[in-house]
């Protein structure tokens, strides 16, 4: 029997919990370095290298989260038991990091170090449950895209309230950021009841490993690392202009006035794009849907480069344009691996979810944590200081325009060659519609 598509409702409860995920990951990826190294002082170098460990160290937790989140399946709350256990967490973590001490520079790094790995922990509990949930709800291969684009577009309304509400909350960033984490904690709240109270019994159920070498299970699936290697190189691009936007609309366009419209941009136009990439994965198939995504991105975002003060309206169509291709980032690749998770569970007898999704996520974190990692160190060695652009705006248009374009066109390149077109993986109701 082929499931039924999930009502709107029940779509929209499961949906809610990513507003304050959005909520979360939106500040500490772009606004903390700026935070940090333009309101404590702190070096860009000392800030991209502490992101780096922080997420690296951060990553290796997730495997191991899925695989409990895969066994706390067979317990009265289920997956919503680490989400449950990940809040005060999540909570107390992101207020710290937002209302840092008076300190010197050891005592800020460590306060940085301490509250990051907190938020990080957190995080990570509640998401790949979170995740993990969603692919549980739908055995159908177009209905995960939906699952997981509707998932998505409630995480850009997170990310938009995230991008607008520091800058009027507060006289500055510093302030509007710190009232803005105290607003997020009964959001947070609020969000996870809904969603852990309406979110309707999942369709398929995770059938977790004994032991723990589940873990490695997603890394024997060949078709899973060409997919990892894609979405390395796809994410690092991406991961590059966010963490760098603040320092660009500050020293290059000179309008940190409207950083927080452009950021709007970005999101609103991802969001309106969703419903172009579910229709496109329809007719096209999924990789090839994500393969025009990743050109629409990198036509749209080359022409940062040659942008100069007071450029508004032509980086408004940039983020605007290159907001429609995130969307395509957003829905895709998590309903690819959804449908591999279902393949998986074909070939044998065990549906470790947590394990995939709690592997993807260390992936997504790696590639923030390469992003911060490369590009930060990139403009210290460059000679660029925030606030002190002189002659080194070609070397901050560089890392944030033309280094993200060429990695994309790697990635697109690699999805190409790539053995992941609509036949491979796709789900026990096309597999039935194949043998009928």
């Amino acid at each position: 029997m082929i499931a039924a598509a999930l009502s709107r409702s029940r779509l929209v409860a499961y949906s809610v919990f990513s507003v304050p995920l959005a909520m979360a990951a939106l500040p500490v990826y772009v606004h903390l370095p700026k935070l940090y190294a333009g309101e404590l002082g702190m070096p860009l170098a000392l800030i991209g290298g502490i992101l780096l460990a922080a997420r690296l160290l951060d990553a290796l937790q997730d495997p191991l989260l899925g695989y409990l989140s895969d066994r706390c399946t067979r317990l009265p709350l289920g997956r919503g038991l680490p989400i449950v256990l990940g809040l005060p967490l999540l909570a107390c973590g992101f207020v710290g990091l937002f209302h840092p001490p008076q300190a010197n520079q050891l005592g800020l790094a460590i306060w940085l170090i301490v509250n990051l790995l907190i938020v990080y922990i957190g995080f990570s509990a509640a998401s790949i449950s979170y995740f993990a949930m969603g692919a549980d709800l739908s055995d159908d291969y177009h209905e995960r895209t939906r699952v997981t684009a509707t998932r998505s577009a409630f995480g850009l309304l997170g990310v938009l309230f995230a991008a607008a509400a520091p800058g009027l909350l507060g006289s500055d960033e510093a302030s509007g950021l710190a009232l803005f984490s105290l607003l997020f904690v009964p959001t947070l709240i609020v969000a996870a009841f809904v969603t852990l109270r309406h979110t309707p019994r999942p369709v398929i159920m995770a059938v977790p490993s004994a032991t723990l070498r589940t873990i490695l299970l997603p890394l024997r699936d060949a078709k899973f690392r060409w997919l990892m290697g894609v979405f390395v190189l796809s994410g690092i691009a991406g991961a590059i202009p966010g963490t760098l936007i603040l320092f660009f609309v500050d020293d290059i366009v000179q309008r940190s006035d409207l950083a927080g419209v452009f950021l709007a941009l970005y999101f609103v136009f991802g969001a309106l794009g969703m419903p172009i990439w579910i229709g496109a994965s329809r007719r096209l198939g999924k990789r090839n849907a994500w393969i025009s995504g990743m050109f629409l991105a990198v036509v749209a975002f080359v022409w940062a480069y040659f942008l100069r003060a007071g450029d508004v309206v032509p980086f408004a169509v940039v983020c605007a344009l290159s907001g429609i291709a995130y969307g395509a980032e957003l829905a895709i690749p998590p309903s690819m691996l959804a449908d591999m998770v279902d393949a998986q569970a074909q070939r044998e007898r065990q549906r470790p979810d947590g394990v995939y999704f709690g592997l993807w996520q260390m992936i997504e974190k790696f590639n923030l944590a390469a992003a911060a990692g490369i590009a930060l160190p990139l403009l210290a060695w460059s000679g660029y200081e925030p606030g002190a652009l002189q002659h080194h705006a070609g070397s901050l248009a560089a890392v944030y325009a033309l280094l993200p374009c060429a990695v994309k066109l790697a990635a697109a390149a690699l999805l190409w060659v790539a053995p992941l077109d609509h036949s491979v993986g796709i789900g026990r109701n096309l597999n039935k519609e194949a043998g009928a």
